[in-house]
């Protein structure tokens, strides 16, 4: 499948005019790893930003649900300003250019003052219990997603692997994780610094806007933890992340067990990173994603080494050597 082409879907204009903005500006914004494209509406010296979240294949009345919740806990959730499902058009608030992704690589003197706000934003949030109705970050989810490392990064390299093992070794160590005493907390699954916007008034909810949050589920609070510090698409140093999960642990209080915790779902989450990749490349024509690879295996083995995770890390050094982990080039298939 090629890329979505950036043309605004038909219904765009009328829906805006509906919504008082006839004759606004339609700029194409963003893409993402989904059917979803954004368009940034300009009225005057208003501001807003087109979401086009086609149906069947995306539904946006999860990301609804979930940024309205944010929103009414105080996180700065893109306010919604008109909504056509039928269309699966929605016009949202407007958070600027300032993300943080490309402010820490214009000044990146500020990684440790900006995630030390990243994580506080965390510490709060996970003061609360879990958005009701969110369905359960459960062992089912856990190896499915893990699975798609066999499924899709294995064959593209070429290898035959244990995929039963590979389940079995998972069961070994996930409830690690599961057992943990941390509550459950919304886990929005997709918090990194490209989802992370820098607002200018810094009133709301640690200055920080929140994006890409409609597949929140409830789980173990070191999730989105783990997806900020070790991020599939920006190098967090080892001291700011050893750091922040030091920060964090001060902040909460948490159990003994959770750093075991957080590699253990840092594993599963970069194992899933390796499958997702692998797939946006084969089957949605996407090969940028395969330049990340080699960062997600350096997360992954750092992940590995920690001792709980002495069965996953065994299957890894007996089924995918280490000249097979890294990009995967095209002839490879």
């Amino acid at each position: 499948m090629a890329a979505p082409m950036m043309t605004p879907p038909p219904g765009a204009a009328p829906f805006l005019a509906a919504a008082g903005w006839a004759g606004a500006q339609i700029l194409p914004l963003a893409g993402d790893a989904s059917f979803r494209r954004y368009f940034r509406v300009i009225d005057g010296a208003r501001r807003a930003v087109l979401m086009d979240a086609p149906p069947p294949h995306e539904d946006p009345r999860p990301f609804i649900a979930v940024g309205e919740w944010l929103d009414g806990h105080g996180f700065a959730a893109p306010r919604i300003l008109a909504r056509d499902l039928d269309q699966g058009l929605l016009l949202l608030e407007d958070f600027g250019d300032a993300r943080l992704r490309e402010h820490l690589d214009t000044a990146p003197q500020d990684e440790l003052a900006l995630y030390t706000r990243a994580v506080d934003l965390l510490v709060d949030l996970h003061r609360l219990p879990a958005q009701s109705g969110l369905a359960p970050y459960d062992r089912a989810v856990y190896q499915r997603e893990a699975g798609l490392l066999t499924e899709w990064f294995a064959p593209a390299a070429g290898l035959d692997v244990d995929a039963a093992g590979y389940a079995a070794a998972w069961d070994a160590v996930l409830p690690i994780a599961e057992g943990d005493a941390a509550p459950a907390v919304t886990v929005m699954r997709d918090y990194h610094a490209e989802n992370i916007m820098l607002l200018p008034d810094g009133t709301r909810s640690h200055g920080l806007g929140l994006l890409d949050f409609q597949d929140a589920l409830a789980g173990h609070p070191a999730y989105d933890l783990v997806s900020l510090l070790q991020d599939a698409r920006r190098d967090v140093s080892p001291a700011v992340e050893q750091a922040m999960l030091a920060h964090y642990q001060s902040a909460t209080r948490v159990s003994s067990d959770f750093e075991a915790a957080y590699a253990v779902l840092g594993a599963q989450r970069n194992a899933k990173i390796i499958g997702i990749f692998t797939r946006l490349w084969q089957r949605d024509g996407k090969p940028r994603y395969l330049t990340f690879l080699p960062r997600m295996w350096g997360l992954l083995e750092r992940d590995l080494a920690h001792p709980a995770l002495a069965p996953v890390a065994a299957w890894f050094a007996a089924n995918i050597p280490a000249e097979a982990r890294g990009a995967l080039k095209a002839e490879t298939v």
